[in-house]
């Protein structure tokens, strides 16, 4: 048989800002000098609840966390450009999301701290329960942007994941029935480079992750994921094409995760410490730092008012989780069903003073 050429593709890369704070002005996003500071104390405010925990985590007052470090650019400007206008599903990974949503602080520590209670999302906020197993959630996010899509809403789905959710089923699934049915949802992939211990070049054969999205029929596009400006740029356009009704879009945030992938995780025993020093060189947070000292949005002392004022809001945000106190073992049962079967009353009245 002859051969021809079935079709052909390209994967577009977005950088707007560098690791010197230097940008791209004909990429530049539009977004004021107030917006801009805004997007900054929000990664300073993730940092510090992200440090808070693992402090916390060690000294055993926390379960098992999975750190963000380094990665806040890719959540926070992300979070920022979609604000309350979608439908967020986040996996283990995305305290930052979360956060620059304006999540209370206080659940969040519940959440953490083995407390279900810290996932009962408040009201007006559309944020689904965090997701621990690897990408189960993604076939959610487009069965959600199916829904909204027959109910005629205006609301498309995000769904945050990592590199290795891409290797999994779920995660095929779901962008093969996004892209049979054109459906408004963005996939979000945070590739920090490595699968718990599985680096990047083990995962996938493919030159980037943002391809996958061709092999379904719609658009692929990898970004830097520490520059703030390429992630909320391509988020938004997102987000606006799936809201026009132009289906929906894979972004490969291409960041590093520099802690280990979880407390329970030695990442030293399958990284180098040059790999890391390299990345830390890369800091989403000092990067817009720098950008915005260029730009004189940054007087002298600037960045320690802000610090400070995100160590005071996790500080309230630990204290109301205290005065909270413990669970009641009860809730396991009152947040399963929303008409709980006979067998789920039969336990709960096992309990002393069950109901």
């Amino acid at each position: 048989m002859p051969e021809y050429n079935a079709g052909t593709f390209e994967v577009k890369r977005l950088d707007i800002l560098d690791s010197h704070g230097n940008s791209d002005r004909a990429l530049m996003p539009s977004l004021g000098e107030p917006e801009i500071k805004e997007i900054y104390r929000r990664l300073v405010l993730a940092r510090a609840f992200d440090q808070r925990v693992l402090a916390l985590q060690r000294e055993g007052r926390m379960g098992t966390y999975a750190s963000i470090l380094g990665q806040e650019a890719s959540q926070v400007a992300s979070a920022y450009a979609a604000g309350n206008g979608a439908r967020v599903f986040p996996s283990y990974r995305e305290t930052g999301t979360l956060i620059a949503l304006g999540y209370p602080l206080y659940m969040l520590f519940q959440y953490w701290s083995g407390d279900e209670r810290g996932m009962k999302v408040p009201e007006g906020m559309n944020v689904f329960p965090i997701c621990i197993s690897v990408s189960s959630h993604v076939p959610h996010a487009v069965g959600a942007a199916m829904a909204a899509r027959i109910k005629k809403e205006p609301v498309p789905s995000v769904a945050y994941f990592g590199d290795g959710a891409t290797s999994k089923g779920d995660f095929h699934e779901g962008a093969n029935m996004a892209g049979a049915f054109n459906l408004p949802v963005v996939l979000i992939c945070q590739n920090n480079q490595w699968a718990i211990s599985l680096p990047r070049s083990r995962q996938s054969a493919a030159a980037t992750l943002a391809q996958k999205a061709i092999a379904y029929g719609f658009d692929g596009i990898q970004v830097d994921g520490n520059d703030v400006f390429a992630v909320y740029t391509a988020v938004k356009r997102a987000l606006d094409k799936a809201r026009n009704g132009k289906g929906p879009t894979l972004i490969e945030c291409f960041t590093y995760r520099l802690s280990d992938h979880t407390t329970a995780d030695n990442a030293s025993r399958y990284r180098s410490a040059d790999e890391v020093e390299r990345w830390k060189k890369l800091d989403p947070l000092a990067r817009l730092g720098k950008f915005m000292e260029k730009e004189n949005m940054m007087p002298s002392g600037y960045a320690e008012e802000a610090a400070r004022q995100a160590t005071a809001e996790v500080d309230e945000g630990f204290k109301k989780y205290e005065e909270a106190g413990p669970p009641s073992p009860e809730d396991m049962f009152r947040n399963t069903f929303k008409t709980p079967a006979a067998g789920q009353m039969k336990q709960l009245g096992s309990f002393s003073g069950g109901k």
